[in-house]
């Protein structure tokens, strides 16, 4: 059984899975720039590829 492991009883309840994640504070800070990066490229690209083309003189 290593560090971060805790022995349940029969009778105790297993952690909830929002409880599990939200004690990982690392997997949460990259879980929050990776989408924000994702949604803001994506987002970036679809501007770009549906703009009018220029008119030039």
């Amino acid at each position: 059984m290593g560090p971060n492991e805790v022995a349940h009883a029969e009778g105790d309840p297993e952690i909830p899975f929002m409880q599990r994640l939200f004690d990982r504070p690392f997997l949460l800070l990259f879980l929050g720039v990776s989408v924000v990066g994702i949604f803001y490229t994506l987002w970036g690209l679809i501007e770009i590829l549906t703009m009018p083309q220029a008119t030039l003189p």
